[in-house]
């Protein structure tokens, strides 16, 4: 017969002191925060409060100049094709000179190219802004490493969850801001992300913390991305693909959703669409802070990504069918449960599979995969949106999701170990 003992404010049905230390340890992360975490937490946030300000309206924005659906979906995936080349670079050189400088460089980057977008008097300055941005596009992922360097592995998942909430709380912030702004024109969104930026970056050179980095091995930094990771590089490769696959269906919502939500439901405007994309926020930010950390205590890495990736591909199902509001409704909630646990718990497995010495280049790898989705995915959406179905961009969403939960499933059998704190 099961004993009930008190463990410190904690009921637990135990068989002895070994099941109330666990829960007394785990009372003790949710409580521990190491040093310096709000900082870099606080700067990662307002870098991704400028992207929720510009995210929401640029397909419309495109759209003024011309762009048919493919073009506007072109120029979001202009944005991640500098991200892809850059954030594999970025991160290896965060792993040698330190996150504080790499995130420095970010911010003042992301200001140019928000200041070129509402500049844009032309559709190829329009493409022009957004590469600048891409290119400087590494701050969540140098973030991340300097998150991982702070935390105590059993942290970690609850730790880069917090720091995902950042990204749920860009698109709450974000897109209110973002909704007031547009009231004076569809150019002024893009000049307040700038400013923001801007002074951003001016804070950070004051408020962040130095630190100091692992120190990549000698002559890492002439190899090649894959190379440098050492023997991680085969469950680097399989994580890599996962952030592909997993991304691309992901992308293709994100980019087209504003055009869907304006054929769907036309009696909306501008601050209304903005208004959508900071419930999404919200409602992930509760994701990412209350339920990655649990997830992953009780599945396993392997068991949320699983999860994750079915409520995605089933949101994306639902979203395809239509439904009017209530399908809606219900299809945006299944979508944000599914990323919110999706994105930290897929970090979390890439950090537990290097060293401490290659975290930045891991996790900029993973970026970079995840940069390549956001390619593909909005071209892809863009001309089966146009040409094909509103709907035919989330069937095939779906498929990609589930294709993604099988690459989980070799995954999980072939996990490198670790090769460092």
């Amino acid at each position: 017969m099961l004993l009930q003992t008190v463990c410190g404010t904690h009921w637990c049905l135990a068989g002895g002191p070994v099941a109330c230390a666990a829960v007394g340890t785990r009372s003790d992360r949710r409580q521990r925060r190491p040093r310096g975490f709000w900082v870099v937490w606080t700067t990662v946030a307002l870098d991704l409060v400028g992207f929720g300000i510009v995210i929401p309206v640029l397909p419309l924005y495109a759209e003024d100049y011309g762009a048919s659906p493919a073009v506007a979906t072109a120029v979001l995936a202009t944005f991640s094709a500098f991200q892809m080349a850059a954030a594999p670079l970025w991160g290896r050189l965060s792993d040698r000179v330190g996150r504080k400088p790499v995130l420095i460089v970010a911010l003042f980057g992301s200001a140019a190219g928000s200041l070129v977008t509402g500049l844009a008097g032309a559709l190829w300055v329009l493409f022009l802004g957004r590469a600048l941005d891409g290119a400087s596009g590494s701050s969540y992922a140098v973030g991340q490493a300097a998150v991982a360097d702070l935390a105590e592995p059993a942290d970690r998942p609850r730790l880069l969850g917090l720091l995902a909430a950042a990204f749920g709380l860009g698109f709450v912030i974000g897109p209110l801001v973002g909704s007031l702004a547009a009231l004076g024109s569809r150019e002024l969104p893009f000049y307040v992300a700038a400013g923001l930026a801007g002074v951003n970056a001016l804070v950070a050179i004051v408020r962040l913390p130095s630190g100091s980095v692992a120190g990549a091995s000698p002559g890492s930094d002439r190899l090649g991305p894959l190379a440098a990771l050492g023997g991680a590089g085969h469950a680097m490769r399989r994580l890599a693909l996962l952030a592909f696959v997993g991304m691309a269906g992901l992308a293709g919502f994100e980019s087209t959703f504003a055009m869907l939500v304006d054929r769907r439901f036309p009696q909306l405007d501008d601050p209304s669409i903005y208004g959508l994309f900071a419930s999404i926020g919200l409602v992930m930010v509760v994701v990412h802070t209350r339920l990655v950390g649990p997830a992953n205590d009780r599945l396993g890495t392997s068991g949320a990504l699983r999860v994750s990736l079915f409520l995605v591909s089933l949101g994306m199902l639902v979203l395809a069918l239509g439904g009017a509001w209530v399908g809606l409704t219900v299809a945006l909630l299944l979508l944000v449960l599914g990323q919110g646990m999706f994105g930290p718990t897929l970090s979390a497995a890439t950090v537990e599979t290097v060293g401490a010495d290659a975290r930045g280049a891991a996790l900029g790898l993973q970026q970079s995969a995840g940069a390549l989705g956001r390619i593909l995915g909005p071209l892809g959406a863009g001309v089966l949106f146009g040409r094909v179905a509103t709907g035919a961009p989330y069937l095939v969403g779906a498929l990609l999701a589930a294709s993604a939960i099988l690459l989980v499933e070799r995954q999980a059998g072939e996990e490198a170990p670790v090769t460092g704190r």
